[in-house]
C-alpha cells in the first residue's frame, strides 16, 4: 500500500466516524474541515505535495506567488503603502501556503527600505509551517509563527488564496424548498462509499437565485467569521490597521445568478479540476468560490472600511506591475501576463481591501474600483 492510499484509508476512517457520531449525517461545511485541516490526514495537514509549476512535482495547483515572484514584489508596494497610512510596522499573513509570497514581500520591502518590525504568519497546517521555515529562514527572527489569535493585532493583514479554503455550507433549492447538503455512507456496511443528502433547512442565502428552477449553491459563515474576528482584533489595537484579500469570486449579484445552478465548489489535484470532493478525501484540494459582498458586508457591520474592490488584474496593473514586467526577461514577462491576462487570472481573481480608520486612497484601487457593484 502506497503512502497516498494509507492516509486515503485513515482519512476515510476518520469520516465515517464523525458521520456516525453526527447520527449518519455530516452537514458539508464539517466534512470540508475534515477533509482540509484533520490534523495529519487533511489536505492541507498531510506531507503531500500541494503548490507547484508542473503537475510532475507532484503538486496540485499553482498560487500567483508560485507562478511570478512579481506578484509579490508589486503587491509589496500596496502594503508598504498601507504600513505608513496607518502608521504601524507589522505584516500579518494568514495561509501563508510555500511561504513564496512571504519571501517576495520581504525582499521588496528591504529592496523599498520599508522597515518593519514582524512577519506574522497564521497557518493551520504544521506541515507548510516547517516548509516556510525553511523558506524563510534568511529572515531569522523577523519571520515569526503563531498558532492561535491574539487578542489585538495592528498592522497590515495579507490574505492570498486563504478565503477560498473556508469551509462553505450547501444549500439545494429542491422544487422551491430550501434544503442544506450534507454527507452520508453511501452503504452503512462499507465505510469507503459517501453520497450525498439533502435535508429540508431554515438556512436561505442572502438573496432568492431568479428563477423556479433547482439551484445548489454556498453560503460563507465561516469566510465572513472570519472576517468579523479579525475586524475586532484590529480595532481592539491602538494603530488598527488595514487588509488586503486576493482571491476568485464574484459580488452577490453574480454569485447567485440564475444560470449559476450547480455552485462553485471545485477540487484540485495534479492540476486538474473536477467537482466531486467525496472522491480523494484528503488528497485534493477543496475550495469554494468567494461572495465578495457578503465579505464586504461582515467587514463593514464589524466596524471596517471598505478601501476598495477590483479585479486582479487591475490592482496589480494601479501597482506599476506594467512597468516591472517591462525590465524583466521574456520568459518572466509571459508568466506575469498570466496574473494580468482577463482569461487566466485577471479577471476571475478579485482584491478586497479593508481598513479600521482613515479611508486614503490605495494606490491598488486607484482607477477601476468596483466597490458600487458590490
Amino acid at each position: 500500500m502506497t503512502e497516498a492510499d494509507s492516509l486515503t484509508t485513515a482519512m476515510l476512517e476518520r469520516v465515517h466516524k464523525a458521520i456516525l457520531a453526527a447520527d449518519g449525517w455530516l452537514p458539508f461545511d464539517q466534512f470540508m474541515a475534515l477533509a482540509l485541516y484533520e490534523p495529519g490526514l487533511g489536505y492541507y495537514a498531510n506531507q503531500q505535495p500541494k503548490f507547484g509549476t508542473m503537475p510532475q512535482s507532484g503538486s496540485d495547483f499553482v498560487t500567483a506567488p508560485e507562478l511570478s515572484p512579481l506578484f509579490g514584489a508589486t503587491l509589496a508596494q500596496q502594503v508598504a503603502e498601507a504600513l505608513k497610512a496607518t502608521g504601524t510596522d507589522e505584516v500579518w499573513e494568514f495561509g501563508a501556503g510555500s511561504g513564496a509570497l512571504a519571501s517576495q514581500l520581504l525582499s521588496e520591502f528591504k529592496r523599498l527600505g520599508c522597515e518593519i518590525k514582524r512577519y506574522n504568519i497564521m497557518d493551520l497546517s504544521s506541515t507548510l509551517k516547517a516548509r516556510q521555515q525553511a523558506k524563510l529562514a534568511e529572515f531569522g527572527e523577523q519571520v515569526q509563527w503563531l498558532n492561535q489569535w491574539p487578542d489585538t493585532l495592528q498592522g497590515v493583514v495579507v490574505g492570498n488564496e486563504v478565503l477560498d479554503a473556508m469551509p462553505v455550507k450547501l444549500l439545494h433549492r429542491i422544487k422551491g424548498e430550501w434544503h442544506e447538503r450534507g454527507v452520508v455512507l453511501a452503504h452503512p456496511e462499507n465505510p469507503d462509499g459517501l453520497a450525498w443528502q439533502d435535508r429540508p433547512s431554515a438556512l436561505r442565502p442572502p438573496v432568492e437565485p431568479l428563477g423556479e428552477h433547482d439551484y445548489l449553491t454556498e453560503i460563507q459563515p465561516q469566510g465572513e467569521a472570519f472576517v468579523a474576528s479579525l475586524a475586532e482584533r484590529l480595532l481592539a489595537s491602538e494603530k488598527g490597521g488595514a487588509a488586503f484579500f486576493l482571491d476568485y469570486g464574484f459580488p452577490e449579484t453574480e454569485f447567485f445568478h440564475p444560470e449559476r445552478h450547480m455552485g462553485t465548489v471545485m477540487c484540485h489535484q495534479a492540476h486538474k479540476a473536477d467537482p466531486d470532493p467525496l472522491v480523494s478525501v484528503g488528497m485534493k484540494d477543496i475550495t469554494a468560490h468567494v461572495n465578495f459582498t457578503g465579505i464586504a458586508l461582515a467587514g463593514q457591520d464589524a466596524g471596517l472600511l471598505v478601501l476598495g474592490y477590483t479585479s486582479q488584474g487591475r490592482f496589480l496593473l494601479n501597482l506599476g506591475l506594467a512597468e516591472r514586467m517591462a525590465q524583466s526577461g521574456l520568459a518572466e514577462r509571459a508568466q506575469a501576463m498570466k496574473l494580468i491576462n482577463e482569461h487566466e487570472m485577471g479577471e476571475l481573481f478579485k482584491v478586497m481591501g479593508f481598513a479600521t480608520h482613515d479611508h486614503w486612497q490605495a494606490e491598488g484601487f486607484a482607477a477601476g474600483d468596483r466597490s458600487h457593484r458590490l
